[in-house]
């Protein structure tokens, strides 16, 4: 899967709402972060792409 800058921006968006107005802890992104960096290593992680690549697809109707 091709991660694209819009694709980060509107991720970016999303976390940064999250911290500003629901009451995300810098604590807790680290904290998510860290668990993507393990969880990209497991053998769930082809799994997982294919599940986000079929989720975008489906959104953006590819």
């Amino acid at each position: 899967m091709t991660v694209t800058v819009p694709l980060v921006l509107v991720v970016g968006a999303v976390v940064f709402v999250a911290w500003r107005y629901l009451g995300l802890r810098l604590w807790h992104a680290i904290a998510a972060l860290v668990f993507g960096f393990l969880l990209a290593a497991t053998t769930l992680a082809p799994d997982i792409r294919r599940v986000i690549q079929a989720a975008i697809g489906w959104i953006t109707g590819h």
